[in-house]
């Protein structure tokens, strides 16, 4: 495996990293953020994987999302890839929410997206060891994961269905039910295929919670009461019901919409809420 460092820039007592590495999940280069705090050598810190929403590259967050301080203050490594695959050869199409940008963190069956578009592959089998092969600090027992939108989607349904990889979870502006909401007939239906529904059902997060009896589970989930995507129905976040073991706390905050000034007010919360259970 090879890694091609892009970039480091000190930051908050510690490191912003970019990558970039030719993943074989997606078939084309793919690149990713970390943000390491400082360390000792030989020190391991637990980590935290950031999934990013629609039309977002592994920037945004990076640049917007104000995890640093949060993350060097608690000692947590911050991991931040990339929404999709891209690159010359990619499928891609003619709108923001489909295609490249748009890789909605399952696994394609359908042509022409199955070629590439595998980011559940990518994300459970290829890049927590990728990260590791970089920042050998990263205790990849230790690691929750979070997103927003369709990250978020990603984040609730990924920490659902492995909870073998993922000991913490939170979301921002997830979409909480994609199988009763626009944005997952279009993806479901393009990636997966409209006969398909019965294996839609294995990537919603309303749907797996009705039925997760895995480890117990605090689940951390913030919404803004002015988010033009809430009042369009496609995040449903009252879909999101605690079940068994899994406890989920929805807060809806007053004002605040999907922009990242959203995602930057409350993100020192949700690291502080995965610090607290990775420290365990």
């Amino acid at each position: 495996m090879t890694v091609e460092q892009v970039s480091a820039v000190r930051s908050f007592n510690g490191t912003q990293y970019v990558f970039k590495h030719k993943s074989e999940s997606l078939s084309c280069e793919m690149t990713f953020g970390v943000y390491v705090p400082d360390h000792t050598i030989g020190e391991k810190l637990p980590g935290l994987l950031y999934l990013s929403g629609l039309t977002c590259t592994h920037a945004n967050v990076m640049e917007k999302g104000g995890a640093q301080i949060g993350a060097s203050k608690l000692r947590l490594i911050f991991i931040h890839p990339d929404t999709s695959p891209r690159g010359e050869g990619v499928p891609d199409a003619d709108r923001y929410d489909l295609g490249q940008g748009a890789g909605f963190y399952i696994d394609a069956t359908r042509a022409p997206w199955s070629s590439h578009f595998k980011m559940r592959s990518y994300i459970e089998s290829e890049l927590l060891a990728t990260v590791a092969s970089v920042v050998p600090a990263l205790d990849s027992a230790r690691v929750g994961i979070t997103g927003h939108s369709m990250g978020g989607h990603g984040a609730l349904t990924l920490g659902l269905s492995r909870p073998d990889l993922f000991r913490s979870i939170s979301a921002f502006a997830p979409i909480s039910h994609p199988t009763e909401c626009a944005w997952g007939h279009t993806l479901f239906g393009e990636y997966l295929g409209d006969e398909a529904k019965e294996e839609w059902k294995k990537f919603d997060a309303a749907i797996l919670l009705s039925s997760y009896s895995g480890p117990a589970r605090s689940i951390l989930v913030d919404q803004g009461t002015e988010d033009n995507f809430l009042k369009q129905n496609q995040l449903q976040p009252e879909s999101l019901k605690s079940h068994r073991a899994a406890t989920v706390e929805l807060r809806m905050q007053s004002g605040y919409d999907h922009s990242y000034y959203f995602i930057a007010t409350f993100m020192y919360d949700h690291i502080e809420h995965h610090h607290k259970q990775l420290i365990q």
